[in-house]
């Protein structure tokens, strides 16, 4: 019995949390706020939007229409498309907590994942209905809906500058240089990646080619 109360417990404070993310798109100083100091915020519903916004970026190459979005599967690497989420919002929030932890942000890095997935909330709300949509409407309106896909991400990057402003605890002047810097950190960390496995693959080269000599020479 005790158990059954504290499973329905936990289900009714995780759909809860999910349910905040509708406030603080809109209401985000009041929102982010208290999703982080007041603790409305759960990791669990942080994954779920995540996952959420996952499917709809695949589904979306599924659902949207042909004449909106004509997509060829035979090119398409899904993975390619999943990564195309998960690694802006890596290194956006490693290098976001990296910088502020150095200059008295209050945030921590689950913090920063956190209001960073709530505030992406926006995407996959609107992206499902805009797959149904745009199976009934002609390569006319099709710039009416290329506008609420705009309007999604505006959203989501609107929202994530407004969580960090609350987390950290910066005034807005302050949160627009960190985001600015946060966003050339992330640059410098895809230079360092790229410089990183450019070494490693021509170690890897140098070292195969070796091989092929010594086995040539034997």
């Amino acid at each position: 019995m005790i158990e059954l109360l504290k499973e329905k417990s936990t289900w009714q404070r995780y759909t809860k949390s999910l349910k905040f993310a509708l406030y603080c798109m809109t209401h985000p100083l009041d929102g982010f706020w208290d999703l982080t100091h007041e603790k409305r915020g759960t990791y669990a519903a942080a994954n779920t939007i995540l996952i959420l916004t996952l499917i709809a970026r695949v589904a979306s190459l599924r659902f949207t229409s042909f004449v909106i979005d004509p997509i060829y599967w035979e090119d398409i690497n899904i993975f390619t498309y999943i990564a195309s989420v998960l690694f802006p919002l890596a290194l956006w929030v490693l290098g976001n907590w990296g910088l502020t932890t150095l200059f008295d942000g209050k945030g921590r890095l689950g913090q920063v994942y956190m209001g960073t997935c709530y505030a992406i909330a926006p995407y996959p709300l609107l992206q499902f209905p805009m797959m149904i949509m745009s199976n009934f409407i002609t390569v006319d309106e099709a710039a009416f809906y290329s506008m609420l896909g705009y309007i999604s991400l505006g959203w989501a990057a609107f929202l994530i500058i407004f969580a960090m402003q609350q987390i950290h605890e910066f005034s807005p002047s302050k949160n627009v240089l960190f985001t600015i810097a946060s966003l050339f950190a992330m640059l410098v960390m895809v230079f360092i990646l790229l410089l990183f496995f450019s070494m490693i693959s021509q170690g890897v080269a140098y070292f195969i080619s070796l091989a092929k000599e010594l086995l040539f020479r034997l």
